[in-house]
């Protein structure tokens, strides 16, 4: 997964086009990589009905965040500040690991993210 939580991605489509935010959660789906939706805070905000619980109490609408799908989104690198793709770069592996490490990389100016 190229996003992951704690990034910070800019909304390509929709109502909040051009906004950034910070990824909250990710909710991967069994069809694919293509499926897989994420929570950015603050947009994408949608009601929530809630019903009085008790009989003096009020009925309620709440905001919450709701689910984009991941290719709607662009992540922004740190450093330079454009949002942009992201690639990754294998580094070597360690003697005491047989395992190699990967890191993301921004295409634009090639730093770690």
């Amino acid at each position: 997964m190229k996003i992951k939580k704690g990034d910070t991605v800019k909304i390509l489509i929709g109502k909040d086009k051009g906004k950034t935010g910070k990824v909250l959660k990710i909710l991967p789906s069994s069809k694919g990589k293509d499926q897989t939706k994420l929570i950015v805070e603050n947009m994408n905000l949608r009601y929530k009905h809630i019903r009085p619980k008790k009989g003096g109490e009020k009925g309620q609408r709440i905001k919450f965040p709701f689910a984009m799908f991941c290719s709607d989104v662009s992540i922004v690198c740190p450093k330079c500040g454009k949002s942009g793709r992201v690639g990754f770069k294998v580094l070597a592996k360690a003697p005491e690991t047989s395992r190699e490490k990967k890191q993301r990389i921004c295409k634009k100016c090639n730093t770690v993210i």
